[in-house]
This record gives structure tokens, C-alpha cells and sequence, in this order.
């Protein structure tokens, strides 16, 4: 008989949920991985099982994001906070400038990182509204002669997304997509550079992905550390050194998963559905739910949301914690709730989510 798993309601913005058909199948493969005798993360990174590992992820994220054969596809380490600096060390060389779009906390990071190499500038930026809004694409200006425009497409903290990006032409545009890569369809060739840290949707913490055009790599400074060189991890298919190999095993797995689902456009559909579950609360609530976001500019991955007041808020994610659900603080420089509904995150748990919001608004309102 089949023991019945008890699963939270994980609703962490990342590390984030997994699919529990992937931790299933991991579960079974733990020690004895393919026959070899060993755990996939006893496998040498240099071995033909692992390597068929490696490439299988890769190649499962070239065909659901359709990414072009003049891509690069990079599994590196350190999470989107490096690439905040791998990005201006390779392409800002001094005396140059790049346009950075402001929209949240991390976008300000990766601004500050470029300080060190050249001359990033404010292009636009929501900071006023203390970023409740994406600003308009007539709005975004930066010029022929930059390095590059970044921007970052969700921002956890706010739960703003972009809807649309900029076409920059003949400027490079780099991307953060941490939270929401693979949640929706987008044009790849209209980037340069993406980046995503793969703790929301992509697998667990340990491994980033890195979509870059290779005539870009031209372009790049060869005068930086050998490992912050993206040339060094093209021209090494991401093997120049040891990957995280347990982590890159669980980004195929979940691929895999995404595609079994019936592909990003699946995918988008049922993100679509499980935030309007939510969203149609707060809206429904005459006012005792209100969102951080505009609405114009919300996020499907990042629901942010407050009450009346803090004495309520704190009411409602003690409640709702003992109920099952976990993850729901807003970020701390924020406060108030956040549900971050990526891709792993079933239906059933932005339905149960909305139903208690419902019940905790009939038992507390006036």
C-alpha cells in the first residue's frame, strides 16, 4: 500500500515548490541512479550518464522555449545575484553606459553591481510608488550607443511583472527572468541575455540558467577571471568545472515535467487560472484585501496583498499557518502577504488559499 505523503501548501516565493511527480521519481532514483550502483550525485560530472544527464536539460530548454540555434544555453552557479555582476563585468567596459529599468528591489541590485564596471543609468523607473506599477513602454528611452538595457521581468517582492518588453534593435537587451521563466510564452530572440535562478520554477536552488546570443560573446571583456567569462562556460558546454550535478539532474526532471504537462502554453493557462482564483478575492473584498500591485501591472507569480491592519495581517498568516499554508509573509522590507504561485503549485492550493481568505473575511468583517 502506497503511504499517503502529507504536502503543505507551499506558497514560498524560492526556494519554491516542485512538482511531486518529480520528487516522486527522485525518491526512486536516489541510490541507484540508471543502474550505475550510485546517487546521481556520486556520478562523475565527466561520465557518459551524467553528460546525457547535462545535455538533456539543456536540449529540453531549447524545445519548450524555443530558443534559436544562435543561443547559447548555460546551467552556472551563483544565482541571479552573480549574474548582476557577470553581466556589466562581460559587456559595461568603462566610459560605456547601459540603460537599466527599475522596477524592484533586484533590478536596483543588479543596478548598483554595474556601478563597478561603467556607467549604468536610471532609463526609467516606478521607485516613487514604491514600484506598484511597470512603467509604460513609451516611457522606457536609452540610447543607440549603449552597452545594453536591463530590465527584470517579475519582481517577487512588489508582485509586478512586465507584460510586454521593449524592442531595443540593435541594443542589447538582458533580461532577469528568475520568477517567472517558463511560466509564459515569450520571444527569446528579442534577448540578448536571459538569466533565471531556478529556485522558483525551473528546479531547485544551485543552478542558473543563462540564454545568450552568441555574437554577443564578441563583444565581451576577455580581460575579467576566467570563470566569470561567459566564453569560458559556452566554449565548455557549462562543464569548464564541476556543475551542481543533483541540481541540474532535478532542472531536467522538471523539464521533463513541464513538457508531460503539454508545454509552456499549458502551463501559462493554468498560471492564468490559479491567480485569478486569488485575485478575484482581493478585488471581490470591498476593500479588505488590497493589492500592492496595480493591476495593470500585476504579477501571475507573485500575489502581494494587505488588510486593514497589521493586527489582521498578523491574525491571518497565523491562521493561515495553522491551516497548512506556508510561505504567505510578505517580503520584510515590505511586510503585508504574498502567495507566489509558480508553476509547481497546484490549483487545489490557490483554491484552498482563496476559500480561506473567504471564510477569514466573513469571520472578521465589521
Amino acid at each position: 500500500m502506497k503511504q499517503t505523503v502529507h504536502r503543505a501548501y507551499n506558497f514560498n516565493a524560492g526556494p519554491a515548490a516542485l512538482p511531486l511527480a518529480v520528487l516522486e521519481k527522485a525518491q526512486q532514483e536516489l541510490l541507484d541512479f540508471r543502474g550505475s550502483g550510485m546517487s546521481v550525485m556520486e556520478l562523475s560530472h565527466r561520465s557518459a550518464t551524467y553528460e546525457d544527464v547535462h545535455n538533456q536539460a539543456i536540449a529540453l530548454l531549447r524545445e519548450l522555449l524555443s530558443i534559436p540555434d544562435d543561443y547559447d544555453v548555460l546551467l552556472l552557479q551563483g544565482g541571479a545575484s552573480l549574474q548582476f555582476t557577470m553581466v556589466p563585468m562581460n559587456f559595461l567596459r568603462p566610459g560605456k553606459k547601459a540603460a537599466y529599468l527599475l522596477t524592484g528591489a533586484w533590478s536596483e541590485k543588479a543596478f548598483q553591481e554595474a556601478k563597478l564596471f561603467g556607467e549604468p543609468y536610471q532609463a526609467v523607473s516606478s521607485k516613487e510608488s514604491n514600484y506598484r506599477y511597470i512603467p509604460k513602454l513609451e516611457d522606457v528611452k536609452w540610447a543607440p550607443t549603449d552597452a545594453y538595457v536591463h530590465l527584470t521581468s517579475n519582481n517577487t517582492i512588489y508582485g509586478t511583472q512586465w507584460k510586454e518588453f521593449p524592442h531595443t534593435g540593435q541594443v542589447p537587451l538582458i533580461a532577469d527572468m528568475s520568477s517567472d521563466i517558463l511560466s509564459r510564452r515569450i520571444d527569446v530572440s528579442q534577448f540578448a541575455l536571459i538569466y533565471a535562478g531556478a529556485q522558483k520554477n525551473l528546479g531547485p536552488s544551485g543552478v542558473t540558467v543563462v540564454i545568450l546570443r552568441k555574437d554577443l560573446l564578441e563583444q565581451a571583456n576577455p580581460n575579467i577571471p576566467t570563470m566569470l567569462q561567459y566564453a569560458t562556460h559556452a566554449k565548455n558546454n557549462s562543464l569548464y568545472n564541476t556543475p551542481p550535478t543533483f541540481a541540474i539532474y532535478l532542472l531536467g526532471e522538471v523539464l521533463g515535467w513541464v513538457k508531460d504537462q503539454g508545454g509552456i502554453d499549458e502551463i501559462a493557462r493554468r498560471n492564468e487560472e490559479k491567480a485569478k482564483l486569488i485575485y478575484d478575492v482581493i478585488d471581490g473584498s470591498g476593500g479588505f484585501y488590497y493589492g500592492h500591485a496595480e493591476p495593470a501591472s500585476r504579477s501571475l507569480m507573485n500575489i502581494t496583498f494587505r488588510l486593514q491592519d497589521e493586527a489582521l495581517e498578523k491574525e491571518f498568516l497565523a491562521e493561515a499557518k495553522k491551516e497548512g499554508f506556508v510561505g504567505l509573509n510578505g517580503h520584510r522590507s515590505v511586510g503585508g502577504c504574498r502567495a507566489s504561485t509558480y508553476n509547481a503549485v497546484p490549483y487545489e492550493a490557490c483554491e484552498a488559499l482563496s476559500q480561506f481568505m473567504k471564510h477569514f473575511q466573513a469571520k472578521h468583517a465589521n
